[in-house]
């Protein structure tokens, strides 16, 4: 048996040397070899342009003849133009702007009104209560109460009466300052250091006699801030002037006190210099007094508050002769200490005398008569008890 030629390449491929069904085929009927299928299916392709070898098959009626150019749109004539139009250049839909109701209108401006006047409501609603929390972030939220409950609310505290505070403060009902042991300071007042230092030792002493007492009568003890100025320098109290004063301030209370003259004086009046040094101290601290346990504030309140100039001159005596009694009465406390006897004696009482406001140069009737003075400082030097104090509540002879 002869052998055969080698198959050459592409013989078992469909139309090779191989194929004898499409050999046959082409002799049966020449020229009718059907192209090659379209890769991809065809936009609005017609089922009877099916190639015949494809019919039956899944793939009949999804591919057809591929025709006109992969790089651009079919020829107008081609059944797959305007699909092609329709997905690549669809004719833009015109906008036709449609007719609102009116009714409809008037509705949408209603709501937006309401919801702006509600969105006003709730502020001014809601802000308060937001102050309150950041004012007081501890505090207790509201609660509503429940069905058929009638909301009710605690108590309101009433203050005291400004008559009250200082008519029948707990200081008077305290007792006798404890005897305390507090000689005068052994700084002479020759220089502005020597006398801030005498006041700062006086103020130590004072400090431990009123702070059993004040802590009794239930309010806070603070030592008072000194402050020794130059005159015309400007303190917690003002521009001074060669004036003793005492000011409330966020530092607890103040005590400003004046040097130059006291250095001036001392070399000439020695005994003098130190009786007026101790007592006008203890005065301004007796005011410091009346500060802690409220009645400072309480006695301003009364003087502005009074039907006239008689009655507000009145109140700063009231106020005024107490605090001269607050001071003697911690003298008697210290007397064992400090006594006060020979020229010093002489010179405290000439002092008295020299303080009523008779003696004064504008005669003011704000700090009382000389008379009154004296009988407010020997009555609390003898008792040492700030109950016999008590000038807001004594006849109006008694402290004019």
């Amino acid at each position: 048996m002869a052998d055969k030629p080698a198959p050459k390449p592409g013989h078992f491929l469909p139309g090779g040397d191989g194929d004898q069904g499409a050999a046959e085929a082409e002799t049966r009927n020449p020229g009718a070899a059907a192209p090659l299928a379209a890769p991809t299916p065809r936009l609005g392709g017609d089922r009877d342009a099916v190639q015949p070898q494809l019919a039956g098959s899944r793939l009949d009626s999804r591919r057809t003849t591929l025709s006109g150019t992969r790089l651009g749109p079919p020829p107008a004539e081609d059944r797959a133009a305007a699909a092609y139009r329709e997905v690549f250049r669809p004719e833009p839909i015109p906008f036709v702007p449609k007719k609102r109701s009116k009714g409809l209108v008037a509705l949408i401006v209603v709501a937006v009104l309401l919801a702006v006047g509600g969105g006003v409501t709730f502020v001014l609603k809601v802000l308060p209560k937001f102050d309150d929390y950041v004012a007081n972030p501890m505090g207790t939220p509201s609660v509503r109460p429940s069905d058929g409950a009638t909301a009710t609310t605690g108590p309101v505290a009433k203050g005291t009466p400004d008559a009250d505070i200082v008519g029948k403060n707990a200081i008077y009902s305290a007792g006798k300052l404890p005897v305390v042991k507090c000689q005068e300071p052994a700084f002479r007042p020759t220089s502005k250091e020597n006398v801030r230092s005498y006041y700062q030792a006086l103020t130590a002493c004072m400090d431990k006699a009123w702070e059993p007492i004040v802590t009794k009568a239930g309010f806070t003890f603070r030592s008072p801030r000194l402050i020794v100025f130059d005159d015309g320098e400007e303190t917690a109290c003002g521009v001074q002037q060669n004036l003793a004063l005492y000011c409330q301030d966020d530092q607890g209370g103040s005590v400003t006190m004046p040097w130059q003259k006291i250095v001036e004086n001392y070399p000439k009046h020695k005994a003098e210099t130190r009786a007026e040094m101790a007592q006008t101290f203890s005065f301004v601290y007796g005011v410091h007094v009346q500060n802690l346990t409220g009645m400072a504030e309480a006695a301003d309140n009364l003087a502005d508050t009074a039907a006239n100039k008689t009655a507000e001159l009145e109140v700063h005596r009231r106020a005024a002769l107490q605090a001269s009694c607050f001071g003697a009465v911690f003298f008697g406390a210290a007397q064992a200490s400090f006594p006060l006897r020979g020229e010093l004696l002489a010179q405290w009482n000439d002092l008295v005398k020299r303080s009523g406001d008779e003696k004064s140069k504008d005669k003011t009737r704000d700090h009382g008569s000389t008379k009154s003075v004296t009988l407010w400082m020997n009555q609390g030097f003898a008792t040492t008890n700030p109950g016999a104090c008590n000038t807001f509540v004594a006849a109006s002879a008694k402290v004019s």
